[in-house]
């Protein structure tokens, strides 16, 4: 074995990447050493159901946390689908499955089912898995555990470099991983992605419990591993790039009306919808409300290089938001539940404001003390929303019960109630 295949029980925890403080005060200055290959080298990639059938069982009788990772092909292919699933276990070694060939993993997942599974910022990568049929009932992130235990860098290269000492290269994390064959190169990296993700979560779990911090971090992660799959989000038009500048309604109508004709072209296509037209072409054609294809020609986006017929497919949707009874067009602004931004306090509820301040330095005060980002603390949401209408009687009591009300985790009660007691009492 290498020196860059020793695992992180080896490896104390370093400080190489700036991570917490010691309590002693020195920390360990030792240079990172490079992770080059997989300690089994290359696995070949699991492309159908026989070669499937093994893993599924290598990975039952393996044994502790299994360290789970995706690639998805962002920026080249429509839609979040996974395009590789990497995992790695004790007793079975690492996996890389191609879900393309093998689209559904649901056998797996249920192999897997119990099994503690470690993932790096875990919400970007479950959406895709649960696609595929793997759903996790326990689960470790190690980036929001690095954020617990007050990292300042907590990308997956820079959480192995500080905490094990060894670094990543990390130069094809935006590559298109729909490209078939995948390069040696790219699996290579996918392979190296899991490696050390379950040395790194018991590194973590150490600091977290060195911090009195691991209860809080296990609570977090149940709150994922239970959370339902996110809504479709309404009107996702209205999340155009460069929308600021679009404020008629005939132009927000241009803005719907060619995202969703962009939007059925590139699901058609499989590609990002930004290969088909980009956000900045919409809101120009939004802003100059065209009324020809020449004139639409003219503008920033719809160049030279746009066929006709395309330049058509795009004047016809600019043509329908022109022709749209008064009634139909849409409204400015999405309807807001909760509180009104909080610029406009100062005007509404002049008490309201002055609790808000109040209360935002009070939960800074105590982030900084505990080490943590102010979002994993309490989000600014759930401030805001006590804040506006406080409880009739101000007491811890009521206090806590408006924070869970709100989707608050128990730790995060026991810690902020008390600040936001003083804050809405003063």
């Amino acid at each position: 074995m290498t020196d860059a295949q020793e695992t992180a029980a080896d490896v104390p925890l370093r400080t190489t990447g700036g991570g917490p403080p010691d309590d002693g005060g020195s920390s360990v200055a030792e240079a990172p050493t490079p992770l080059l290959e997989p300690r089994e080298g290359i696995p070949p990639v699991i492309a159908d159901e026989d070669s499937l059938a093994e893993v599924i069982a290598a990975f039952a009788a393996g044994s502790g946390p299994v360290a789970v990772d995706a690639e998805r092909a962002s920026g080249y292919r429509y839609g979040q689908r996974a395009y590789l699933v990497q995992l790695r276990r004790a007793g079975a070694g690492t996996a890389l499955i191609d879900p393309v060939a093998c689209p559904d993993l649901s056998g797996l997942g249920e192999a897997l089912s119990g099994v503690e599974w470690v993932l790096h910022a875990a919400t970007q990568d479950l959406p895709c898995l649960r696609e595929i049929g793997m759903v996790p009932s326990r689960l470790f992130d190690t980036e929001l555990a690095g954020r617990l235990a007050g990292f300042p860098r907590v990308g997956l290269g820079a959480m192995v470099e500080g905490v094990l000492g060894f670094t990543l290269e990390k130069g094809h994390s935006a590559v298109d991983w729909s490209t078939r064959p995948l390069p040696e190169p790219w699996l290579r990296y996918a392979a190296l992605d899991v490696e050390l993700l379950v040395d790194l979560r018991d590194a973590l779990e150490k600091e977290l419990d060195r911090q009195g911090k691991l209860e809080w971090a296990l609570e977090e992660f149940d709150a994922i591993a239970s959370a339902p799959p996110a809504e479709p989000r309404k009107d996702p038009w209205r999340r155009t790039s460069g929308m600021h500048k679009v404020r008629r309604r005939r132009q927000l109508a241009v803005v719907r009306e060619l995202w969703e004709a962009r939007d059925r072209i590139a699901q058609r296509r499989d590609v990002s919808p930004g290969k088909v037209l980009s956000d900045a072409a919409i809101v120009e054609a939004a802003l100059s409300l065209p009324a020809n294809v020449h004139a639409l020609a003219a503008l920033n986006g719809f160049g030279h290089r746009m066929g006709r017929r395309q330049l058509e497919q795009w004047q016809a949707a600019v043509d329908r938001a022109r022709a749209l009874p008064e009634a139909q067009l849409p409204q400015p602004g999405q309807p807001v539940t909760g509180p009104p931004p909080p610029r406009a306090w100062a005007d509404k509820d002049p008490a309201a404001a002055a609790r808000l301040s109040a209360a935002r330095a009070a939960v800074s005060a105590l982030a900084e003390t505990l080490n943590m980002p102010q979002e994993n603390l309490i989000t600014p949401d759930t401030v805001r929303r006590v804040c506006w209408e406080p409880p009739a009687v101000v007491s811890a009591e009521s206090v806590g019960a408006a924070l869970a009300g709100f989707g608050a985790r128990a730790w995060q009660v026991e810690q902020v109630t008390p600040v936001l007691v003083a804050a809405l009492s003063a």
